[in-house]
């Protein structure tokens, strides 16, 4: 891949692997093992393969291969490990990265999963966590210790869109020799700004954006080499969390369209944020681009979008909500988010929903919160779709 080349194209053409026929499109190796010429040849495979030699898929694939290449250079990494979904991806980066004893800080507002891992998996196994409010940069601070040994957050929060000063926390945490995970679901492959912030290890749910269209899970993990071909896929390899490669053909196909598709939502969601500010039916707007956000200029200072999802608090609780999100026609009451068709979710009652109350009033999950994810419909249909619904109430 050139190191000339801007997002978009690398987005078609990066990590390219084409077999001895010559193929335009990418070839899709839906294979589990590989063979070899002879015993000497398997032995010699085994002790060090090289860079386009592979063993078995749950160590790596030619198409699987491909995608990582392209993926992992689209936002700024040496490398990257697919993994079967999102949280494949979050539990390998931290599971290959920690040990009983160890000391992590996370912001609190992460998604339920993340939790999970942190509190009920690590935590079981003697990892020592602590949690802040990861918009305040002097708990940050005063959490990370010199014996930290991994920091772990949301770039974007999900739902409520917070915004960590992510800069900030990566100076923080190196000067203490922690490593630092983030997970970029919120803002994007396209808007990523992991690496320039300093990042480790950026964690992509490719299930969202890069498929984006409903169809397939998966994820990657993006670092160093040295992370990455280290550590990580060790882990991974050995506890099975790799994507199959009919996944990684499918997310191929779908990067050449990321760019265009992304930026489309976003300018959207931007478009749709502005109009439902200031609506009489609901106490507040958030999305990272408007001046009324809490760390709009973080966001602003960090990233040139603030993405493809608004989160907003309709008045009168879940009983007014309800009525509003069975009063949509367009939008799709679902759980997933990023994808091509607009989707809206109550978090309270669904992705959130086994959050003790007193942890979720601490996040903002209030009863009357909306996450609405923007697909690639008309902008207008769907804001008239938003205004009819919250008319309903």
């Amino acid at each position: 891949m050139s190191n000339t080349w801007n997002k978009r194209t690398q987005m078609v053409h990066g990590g390219t692997k084409r077999s001895h026929y010559g193929e335009v499109s990418e070839t899709l190796y839906l294979t589990q093992g590989f063979v070899y010429e002879t015993a000497e040849a398997a032995e010699a495979r085994f002790l060090k393969a090289g860079p386009d030699e592979f063993i078995y898929a749950r160590y790596g694939n030619p198409t699987v291969r491909m995608f990582e290449d392209r993926l992992s250079g689209l936002v700024g990494y040496e490398d990257g490990f697919a993994c079967a979904s999102g949280m494949a991806a979050v539990n390998g980066a931290m599971m290959a990265l920690l040990k009983a004893g160890d000391h992590v800080v996370a912001a609190r507002a992460l998604f339920g999963s993340c939790l999970y891992v942190l509190e009920e998996v690590l935590g079981r196994f003697g990892v020592e966590i602590s949690l802040v409010d990861g918009t305040d940069n002097a708990a940050w601070d005063a959490a990370i210790r010199p014996d930290t040994r991994l920091v772990f957050l949301e770039s974007i929060s999900n739902p409520t869109l917070e915004v960590v000063d992510l800069a900030h926390v990566c100076d923080t945490a190196h000067r203490n020799g922690a490593v630092v995970v983030a997970d970029d679901a919120m803002s994007t492959p396209v808007f990523s700004y992991s690496k320039a912030c300093g990042v480790d290890l950026c964690v992509i749910s490719t299930t969202k954006h890069v498929d984006g269209q409903g169809r397939m899970l998966g994820g990657m993990i993006c670092g160093n080499r040295d992370l990455i071909r280290g550590p990580i896929e060790t882990y991974l390899k050995h506890t099975g969390g790799a994507m199959n490669p009919f996944t990684a053909w499918v997310h191929l196909k779908s990067l050449d369209t990321l760019d265009l598709r992304v930026r489309a939502q976003a300018a959207a969601t931007l478009q749709i944020a502005e109009t439902l500010e200031g609506h009489p039916k609901l106490n507040a707007v958030r999305y990272p681009q408007l001046p009324s956000h809490p760390q709009n200029a973080v966001a602003m200072r960090q990233a040139e979008s603030g993405g493809t999802v608004i989160a907003f608090d309709v008045k009168g609780g879940k009983e007014a909500c309800f009525k509003f999100l069975n009063a949509l026609e367009i939008f799709t009451i679902s759980n997933n988010f990023a994808d091509s068709k607009s989707i809206v979710t109550h978090p309270a009652t669904t992705t959130h929903h086994r959050l003790p109350q007193q942890q979720k009033d601490l996040l903002g999950i209030s009863p009357g919160l909306v996450r609405l994810s923007v697909g690639l419909e008309d902008v207008g249909d769907l804001i008239a779709d938003l205004t009819g619904a919250l008319a309903a109430i």
